[in-house]
């Protein structure tokens, strides 16, 4: 019971590392991306093509799994700075077309990856210090890396707050969802904010590209799977609401959890109930702003 709930807890921290930057771009900037698994797809590509030659050439170079994680984030975070500036940017509140196009852009950026990279699953190895079990009480020997995810999805939780709470561009951001014309009014550049804001959304996605390509095997395909995931995280937890996105990603992975050991065949269904059972009680979300 404990290492099932220790699991659901670890892919938690993935679904909420990944999320949160849909969280940033959806509900906090109105921004309809359903290219977003695709930008997990760079990052974790992408950090792969650099991380396997440093690797290959010299199994020891303990930084080369640090180099990828910067590679694969820097590379989400300009593809997303494209998609707002050449896409997104000019169609700000027509949802419709942005998800049209969008759609558009995760079909090609597959094909693109398929045609480049093949449709092998691939997979990262942890660096040493990251690398084999920690023994905790009651469990005995757990990965240490699915440990480091907690970690690196609350420092990701704790910088988000302190950002959009603590800091001018935060205020900036908060403002924006409330009057857009306003804040423009005001002499902010508020597309450049944007641009930002979907910078920084588009790089989380690729450090969860990274942090899930080291914790399982990927390959083309995934990114619909964390596009749902993600979608179903943000409506459960709230739309903008970075605290609401924990807890969503905290019911959802312990419940998909529980669902494969209980129940495998279906254990689908139970986050969708969770979805469900949310939106007839609270239609904003958990931690979601009153519709």
């Amino acid at each position: 019971m404990i290492t099932v709930t220790l699991n659901g807890l670890t892919l938690a921290a993935l679904y909420f590392i990944v999320a949160s930057g849909f969280s940033l771009i959806f509900g906090l900037m109105r921004t309809v991306n359903m290219a977003h698994g695709s930008l997990y797809l760079i990052g974790a590509y992408v950090g792969f093509s650099v991380f396997d030659p440093l690797y290959a050439a010299d199994a020891t170079y303990h930084y080369a799994w640090f180099i990828a994680l910067l590679a694969g984030v820097a590379a989400a975070a300009i593809a997303g700075i494209v998609m707002q500036v050449v896409f997104l940017g000019w169609m700000q509140g027509q949802e419709l077309r942005q998800a049209l196009v969008t759609i558009g852009l995760s079909i090609i950026i597959a094909d693109q990856l398929l045609a480049i990279y093949g449709g092998n699953p691939f997979q990262f190895f942890a660096p040493d210090v990251l690398f084999g079990p920690t023994q905790l009480p009651a469990i005995g020997g757990y990965s240490t890396f699915r440990l480091f995810q907690i970690g690196v999805a609350l420092a990701v939780g704790i910088g988000l707050w302190l950002l959009l709470n603590k800091t001018r561009l935060g205020i900036m951001v908060r403002a924006g969802v409330d009057d857009r014309a306003m804040l423009a009014a005001c002499g902010v550049n508020v597309p450049l904010v944007s641009v930002a804001v979907f910078a920084l959304g588009a790089g989380l996605a690729g450090l969860g590209g990274i942090v899930g390509a080291t914790a399982q095997p990927v390959a083309l395909g995934v990114d619909v799977n964390f596009l749902l995931t993600s979608l179903v995280v943000v409506i459960v937890g709230g739309m903008g609401s970075i605290g609401g996105t924990a807890i969503g990603a905290i019911l959802i992975g312990v419940a998909e959890q529980w669902g494969q050991a209980l129940f495998p065949t279906y254990s689908v269904i139970l986050t969708f109930a969770i979805m469900v059972a949310v939106l007839a009680v609270r239609p904003q979300g958990i931690l979601g702003k009153p519709l």
